[in-house]
């Protein structure tokens, strides 16, 4: 039998876009207040309050499936704030601010400067998961919110490597643009947040969280309390900037007044270079070890 014969393998019913692309509405019922359009293309309707169920269900699906069609199996998510700049920028900020001699202005723009680096490490970090798991079987992709700051720095960096990366916008009053560096074809955007952090751990392989505010530690915590519940696989949990995350919490006081267990301590584990943060990634998933330890010869060793 040929089973290539279009005859055989041909619908038996037009699909949806084909009777979308067709679809004529008769000048009668074209007005606003007509019914008569396909559900699937009735924007009111589906905007209706009584379709969130189903809105919710596309901002699942969406993403999912084009994550697939695009071969995305392993990501490494990158959270941090939206207001750390790029360490040019932030240079010419606190000359602007010397050159004005307002003192708290100054003062603000020396810690911007100081805060920048993390900038710079979000981007060469991001170079460095996208370059050297290149030729893996599954290639790891960067993850990062799309915005400024440090999601624009781990877009960059996958970017000024020729890798592609993921940007997971949000609809906000602000910080809503997607960065400039974010893979067409992977860039997506969220109505819902909850919908948008599932998307977050759902293929992710390492959580790296840089420097932030409350939306970085309304992500860091929820997938701390996902593996620390059993509820999400254990992960690399990547925090950069010791200093920083000490004097923000502090985690030994929340182990000496029961609030968590000693144990909960090893969920996560502060790094302060990009080097050293795939070092660490490395380390838990064998990444540079000769092929005879990783490969089919494993049991040589």
């Amino acid at each position: 039998m040929d089973t290539k014969n279009p005859l055989l393998s041909s619908r038996n019913f037009p699909s949806a876009e084909e009777e979308a692309a067709v679809a004529i509405e008769p000048s009668r019922y074209a007005g606003p207040e007509s019914a008569y359009r396909l559900a699937f293309t009735d924007n009111a309707f589906l905007l209706r309050e009584e379709l969130r169920p189903v809105r919710m269900q596309l901002e699942l699906l969406k993403p999912e499936l084009i994550q697939q069609e695009q071969g995305v199996e392993n990501t490494i998510v990158i959270f941090g704030s939206a207001r750390i700049l790029p360490p040019d920028d932030a240079q010419i900020a606190l000359e602007q601010a010397r050159a004005a001699g307002d003192t708290a202005r100054l003062r603000r723009a020396e810690t911007a400067l100081a805060m920048s680096r993390y900038y710079d490490e979000a981007r060469r970090f991001a170079a460095i998961v996208t370059e050297r798991s290149r030729e893996h079987d599954t290639p790891i992709y960067v993850v990062t919110g799309g915005g400024p700051g440090i999601m624009e720095a781990g877009n960059r960096g996958a970017h000024d490597v020729r890798g592609k990366s993921i940007g997971l916008n949000i609809v906000l009053p602000h910080e809503q643009a997607p960065n400039p560096y974010i893979t067409p074809e992977l860039c997506f955007q969220f109505h819902y947040f909850a919908l948008r952090k599932m998307h977050f751990v759902m293929r992710s392989i390492a959580l790296v969280c840089f420097p932030g505010g409350f939306g970085t530690l309304d992500e860091l915590f929820e997938t701390l309390t996902l593996v620390q519940n059993g509820k999400s696989r254990k992960r690399p949990i990547l925090l950069f900037g010791r200093e920083f995350w000490q004097r923000l919490i502090d985690f030994d006081h929340l182990v000496d007044t029961g609030m968590i267990s000693a144990g909960d301590l090893h969920l996560f584990q502060f790094v302060e270079t990009a080097e050293e943060a795939w070092q660490a990634l490395a380390s838990h998933y064998g990444f540079d070890l000769p092929p005879t330890q990783t490969g089919a010869f494993a049991d040589d060793v």
